[in-house]
């Protein structure tokens, strides 16, 4: 295509862009027919993308040319009825590769200016087509391009233009692998470590009740993409579970750590708002975990892959432990509240463990995970998780071991080295304890006296099972 510079020089802008696009699409077109395999898309081509699409100069003798903001407007409609007449998905991709992927040099900040725009107009106006390639890009790319995308995508549907929140959310039904990795750019991008890393509420909101109507939304990309172990260690995540889970267990400490935010944008009526969304969100995390262990059985992965790495895991518990001491020092907060907030955040971080490693996600011995978690504070589920019967893999190719949660599949056995012995008939039984009702009970010893009853110190929640193969019996806490 180096031969057509020439022709293109005498037109404006405008022109010239228009019919580098069309030239573009005949010789990547051309390029799949071939066979050539992997059919790549030469250098001379990717310059003169440089120099009349994303306008950046040849040399310093060629002066910079630059589009109206009409003139932009027009191109990034002549690219989505580009994009949106092509019908081969190979076509696409590899076109969308020519003018977007980053190449380390002056034209990148052109390119994700104008990919952002485009992304932006694709979804206000539903160009399916544009939002499967953005979610490919978002794959293949740094971790902080992609933060960079979805800031704009959030300031400009949750921040700028008023009620313009459901457009947003219609990428829900349009494309949900755009959407799962939106999920996952937004969970990296905002950590709780300050007021403006905090999610805004639309965005909470929006992200709570798409995973409420799809679980396996946030596996979409897992699902539909071949892994390999030389994953990027700087792209996404493969799943937004880890972000999501980081969400949930930050939150009841970040979002009440500084007094100015409890009272700003809303007030105490937004607070009350997001502490209900994050509970919401928590069950919504752990219920797309109890679906992994069928999944990772049919790929053959279970107790190889895992989804929640070690390193994500440390990282989470070392910032919990910084605002757990950071929570005495706030003089709004009484020391009752710091206590039902910390012990909150730990409740949910032992109910993510406990479920993750039941489920094949997290791949870690008790011992590992001790020393993780050695320096929080006592927390009685957590203890109980840490020391009690929690699923775990000395060797991440052995098989699924007896407590695991599907046992249609394996069957439940007893552990050898702790018999069992029977419980109390009249002693309230904690709902979080995990029981294990189907194992044998010790023939050597006989049942103790009936002790006297004593009110639980929890009548509301009624004791259940928690992992024989029944739903997960977590009822959030607000």
């Amino acid at each position: 295509m180096g031969d057509i510079r020439q022709s293109l020089l005498p037109r404006d802008v405008l022109s010239a862009a228009k019919e580098l696009l069309y030239h573009l699409d005949i010789y990547i077109c051309n390029l799949v027919q071939s066979g050539r395999q992997p059919p790549q898309v030469d250098s001379k081509t990717l310059e003169l993308v440089e120099e009349f699409i994303l306008h950046a100069p040849k040399d310093r003798n060629t002066p910079t040319r630059r589009m109206s903001a009409l003139q932009e407007l027009q191109l990034l409609e002549i690219m989505c009825s580009c994009f949106q007449e092509q019908s081969r998905d190979t076509v696409r991709q590899l076109m969308f590769s020519a003018l977007f992927n980053l190449q380390g040099n002056q034209a990148d900040e052109s390119r994700m200016a104008l990919l952002s725009k485009l992304v932006s107009m694709a979804i206000a106006v539903g160009r399916v087509p544009i939002l499967e390639c953005a979610a490919t890009w978002l794959q293949r790319t740094h971790r902080v391009y992609c933060v960079r995308l979805a800031q704009v995508l959030v300031d400009d549907y949750c921040s700028m233009v008023p009620g313009s929140v459901p457009t947003l959310q219609n990428i829900h039904s349009a494309s949900p692998r755009f959407c799962c990795q939106f999920i996952t750019a937004v969970t990296t991008l905002y950590d709780l470590t300050s007021e403006e890393l905090s999610p805004p509420l639309e965005l909470l909101q929006m992200i709570v009740s798409w995973i409420q109507d799809d679980p396996r939304l946030v596996l979409i990309t897992f699902l539909n993409t071949p892994l390999s172990g030389n994953q990027p260690i700087s792209s996404l995540d493969v799943t937004p579970l880890g972000g999501l889970m980081r969400w949930c267990i930050k939150a009841p400490l970040a979002y009440r750590s500084d007094k100015k935010q409890a009272l700003s944008s809303g007030g105490c009526e937004s607070e009350q708002e997001v502490g209900p969304l994050f509970s919401a969100l928590h069950l919504s995390v752990l219920q797309v975990l109890m679906l992994l262990p069928t999944i990772l059985n049919e790929k053959g992965l279970y107790g190889r892959l895992a989804l929640l790495q070690m390193e994500a895991l440390a990282a989470l518990v070392s910032d919990l432990s910084r605002l757990l001491d950071q929570a005495d020092k706030h003089t709004h907060l009484s020391s009752a509240d710091v206590h039902t907030l910390s012990q909150l955040a730990l409740d949910r971080l032992a109910q993510a463990l406990q479920v993750s490693m039941a489920s094949g996600a997290l791949l870690c011995s008790r011992e590992d995970l001790r020393a993780i978690c050695s320096r929080l504070p006592h927390n009685n589920l957590l203890q109980l998780v840490l020391s009690g019967p929690v699923m775990y893999y000395n060797n991440i190719h052995t098989p699924p071991l007896a407590f695991s949660p599907h046992a249609a599949h394996s069957p439940i056995t007893s552990h050898p080295t702790h018999p069992t012995h029977p419980t109390h008939p009249t002693h309230p039984t904690h709902p979080m304890t995990p029981t294990h009702p189907t194992l044998p009970t010790h023939p050597a010893h006989t049942p103790h006296a009936p002790l006297a009853t004593h009110p639980s110190a929890h009548p509301q929640y009624p004791a259940q099972p928690f992992m024989t193969g029944m739903p997960f019996p977590y009822r959030p806490s607000h």
